[in-house]
C-alpha cells in the first residue's frame, strides 16, 4: 500500500508545522534576514530584526496615521503643497524611530513569554542575539532620536505625544492585564492621527485639556475636532480589525502562556465581531468625509476600499490556520491604508492647493 501510517502523517504535520513557524519568524516574528539585510554587517542584523524594519510594515503600521492627519489637516485648511511635504517628511523621521523603539520595548517585556511560543522564540532577545541591556540601550536611542524630531513641529506641540508615550509604554502588559489590548494599540497608533494634525499647525482639540481654540456653534460641545474624531475612531477599528486576525497566528500558545487578545476572547466567534467592527469602521469614514462635505471620489476609495480590502480579509482568512492569518494580515493591512490615505489625497487635490 502507498498509504501513509498514522505515525508517518503525524510527522509530516510536525514538519510542515515546523517550516510553517520558522517561515512565519522570518517575516514578522522578528527573524528576517533576507533581502538588504543579508548585506549588512552581521552585528546589525538583530537590531534590524528588533526594530522589524524588513519587511517595513511595522513603520507603516505607526507612519499611515500620521500621513492620514496630515491629510485631514490640510483638506480642513486648504494647506499648500510644500507645507505638507516638510510635515510628511518629519512624521516620516519621527515615525521611524518611534517604531523601533515601540518594537524594542515591547520585545523588552515580552521576552520571557517570547520563549514560549514557537512564531517569536527565535526573535533576537529570546534567542540570545541581542541582550536585555543592549536593547534598552536601543530603545532608548530610538526613543531620543523620536523626541527629537517634535523639535520640528510648530510650538506646543510635544504636550500632544505624552498620551501615546503612556500608551506605548503600557501597551506590552495590556495583553496580561485585558482581552482589549488591540483597543490599546488601536489609540496608540490612531494618535498618528493627533501628531499628523499638529505637525499641519492645526490641533485637533478645541476644549478640555488640550483644547487649541475655541469650539464654534454645535462644535463647542465635543473636546474634539468632529472630523478628526470620526477618522481617529476609524483608524481604532482598523487596527483592532488587522491586529486580531493577527493575534489569532498564536492562539494557542497564547491561552497556554496566558496572555489575553480579542481572538483569545472570541476564538472562532471572533469573524462576527470584526463584521460589526468594519460596519462601524465605514460609518465613522463616511461620517468623517460628510462634516467636511468631501466629494464621492473620498467616499468611494477611503470608505469603499476599506470595505472592499478588509471585507475579502475577513472573509477568506482562515482563522485556524497561522500562514492564512499573516498572509491576510500584510496584504489586508496594506490595501486599507493605502484606501484611507488615497481618499485623504483625493479630495486634497480636487481641492486645487498652492505649492
Amino acid at each position: 500500500m502507498n498509504g501513509k501510517t498514522s505515525k508517518e502523517k503525524s510527522e509530516s504535520a510536525e514538519e510542515a508545522a515546523a517550516f510553517q513557524n520558522n517561515a512565519l519568524a522570518q517575516q514578522y516574528g522578528g527573524g528576517h534576514a533576507g533581502g538588504w539585510v543579508s548585506h549588512l554587517p552581521s552585528s546589525w542584523v538583530p537590531y534590524v530584526q528588533l526594530a522589524r524594519l524588513s519587511p517595513p510594515a511595522a513603520l507603516f503600521l505607526i507612519y499611515f496615521p500620521h500621513f492620514f492627519g496630515i491629510m485631514l489637516a490640510a483638506i480642513i485648511q486648504r494647506s499648500p503643497v510644500s507645507q505638507v511635504l516638510h510635515a510628511s517628511t518629519v512624521m516620516l523621521g519621527g515615525s521611524f524611530f518611534f517604531s523601533n523603539a515601540a518594537h524594542g520595548w515591547n520585545d523588552l517585556i515580552d521576552a520571557p513569554i517570547d520563549k514560549s511560543i514557537a512564531r517569536t522564540s527565535k526573535r533576537p532577545i529570546p534567542r540570545g542575539a541581542i541582550s536585555p541591556e543592549a536593547a534598552l540601550i536601543f530603545t532608548a536611542t530610538q526613543a531620543v532620536g523620536a523626541a527629537s524630531f517634535l523639535l520640528l513641529m510648530p510650538e506646543g506641540s510635544a504636550i500632544y505625544a505624552v498620551p501615546n508615550i503612556i500608551g506605548t509604554c503600557y501597551y506590552p502588559w495590556a495583553k496580561r492585564h485585558t482581552n482589549f489590548a488591540q483597543l490599546v494599540l488601536g489609540f496608540c497608533l490612531a494618535w498618528g492621527i493627533i501628531m499628523g494634525s499638529c505637525a499641519m499647525g492645526l490641533k485637533p482639540f478645541i476644549g478640555g485639556p488640550f483644547g487649541g481654540v475655541n469650539g464654534n456653534g454645535w462644535k463647542q460641545f465635543f473636546w474634539a475636532e468632529p472630523s478628526t474624531a470620526c477618522l481617529f475612531l476609524a483608524c481604532i477599528l482598523w487596527t483592532v480589525i488587522y491586529d486580531s486576525i493577527y493575534a489569532h497566528q498564536d492562539i494557542k500558545d497564547d491561552i497556554k502562556v496566558g496572555l489575553k487578545s480579542i481572538a483569545v476572547l472570541f476564538k472562532d466567534r471572533t469573524k462576527p465581531v470584526l463584521w460589526l467592527l468594519l460596519g462601524c469602521m465605514v460609518a465613522l469614514l463616511y461620517t468623517c468625509g460628510n462634516l467636511l462635505n468631501m466629494g464621492m471620489a473620498f467616499h468611494v476609495i477611503a470608505a469603499g476600499g476599506s470595505l472592499l480590502s478588509l471585507g475579502a480579509m475577513i472573509a477568506n482568512v482562515d482563522l485556524k490556520e497561522s500562514a492564512s492569518c499573516w498572509w491576510w494580515f500584510r496584504y489586508g493591512f496594506w490595501l486599507a491604508g493605502g484606501a484611507i490615505a488615497g481618499g485623504l489625497l483625493s479630495e486634497y487635490v480636487l481641492i486645487e492647493p498652492d505649492f
